[in-house]
């Protein structure tokens, strides 16, 4: 029998990175982490979350990204590095392409991406540039001929769904709700768990390999009028519905200073520019579901029952 994959996951404590180990150990990968040393004292909810990882079977690594002999040394025990480091550690991740081409063993990159397509995003604002710096990763690794794969699962099921998107909300509406554009462009979220499992299947797979994998699973791509009307069915309630229109959400953008404007940026970009759907993944990747038809996942309908 083929041994499995060596899988190392860099940014292991993050909102994605622990649900990326353990399906990574699910499915019977050999799983490193290369942790701070710090992480271990610093943060009890941090340290809690390791001590279960490796109850499982996680191998942690000390070390941070800044300890390039460290990152070397560790890459080459590897197959698969995945990265799920935060948006503002985005660059950081030159030190790990840098260390995946000293090594020369490992056969596939995940760069942390697992967002909308960078390079599909249309946004007006110069100032905003954490999508641009995705794309320069992306362009450093074809550049270094880095075999890769890059996950774009759009939006996570826990950002903006909780509050049915009302920014500044922490529970869904029970009497208004506020529609951004004419509500009727669709977006996707799909959670982080199923997001994490769709990555581990991705990872060995040729069909992936130098290609943008694209979640698009058919039940978690709605409008803003579809997720609220779901939602008023959920709770037996006509919510009141007032749209603002695209004018209107640019200048809330306008007037707010990045970062406080970002949940706006992203309404805009997905329920009124269209970034999620508007192109042909035939054009671009492959799709998720359609290579792995039996991986379950959780639908908005259904994450919507876990806000009741």
């Amino acid at each position: 029998m083929e041994s499995k994959s060596r899988v190392l996951i860099v940014g292991v404590t993050g909102r994605l990175g622990r649900h990326l180990a353990e399906a990574s150990l699910s499915s019977g990968h050999p799983t490193y982490a290369l942790v701070r040393p710090t992480t271990l004292t610093s943060s009890p909810e941090k340290s809690q979350l390791l001590q279960s990882l490796v109850s499982s079977g996680l191998q942690l690594v000390q070390g941070s990204l800044e300890d390039y002999p460290v990152v070397v040394e560790t890459i080459k025990q590897v197959d698969v590095v995945i990265s799920a480091l935060g948006s503002f550690q985005i660059m950081d991740q030159k030190n790990i392409i840098r260390a995946i081409k000293e090594a020369g063993c490992v056969k596939r990159f995940i760069p942390s991406e697992f967002g909308s397509d960078p390079e599909k995003i249309r946004l007006p604002d110069p100032s905003y540039t954490f999508h641009a710096k995705k794309s320069e990763i992306r362009r450093i690794i074809r550049e270094e001929g880095i075999p890769f794969t890059f996950i774009s699962c759009n939006y996570f099921a826990t950002f903006l769904l909780p509050s049915l998107v009302q920014p500044g909300l922490k529970c869904p509406p029970r009497d208004k709700v506020f529609i951004y554009g004419d509500g009727n462009t669709k977006a996707i979220f799909v959670k982080e768990e199923d997001v994490a499992a769709f990555t581990i299947k991705a990872m060995d797979d040729t069909r992936t390999l130098n290609k943008t994998v694209y979640l698009r699973p058919p039940g978690n791509i709605q409008s803003f009028n579809e997720i609220v009307q779901l939602w008023e069915e959920k709770i037996g309630k006509t919510l009141e519905k007032i749209y603002v229109p695209e004018e209107q959400v640019l200048k809330i953008i306008e007037e707010n200073p990045y970062p406080s404007n970002l949940e706006m940026v992203f309404i805009y970009s997905a329920f009124i520019k269209g970034d999620h759907i508007y192109f042909s993944i035939k054009d671009s990747g492959v799709e998720a579901t359609e290579l792995y038809p039996d991986q379950k996942y959780t639908t908005i309908r259904e994450y919507l029952d876990t806000l009741l």
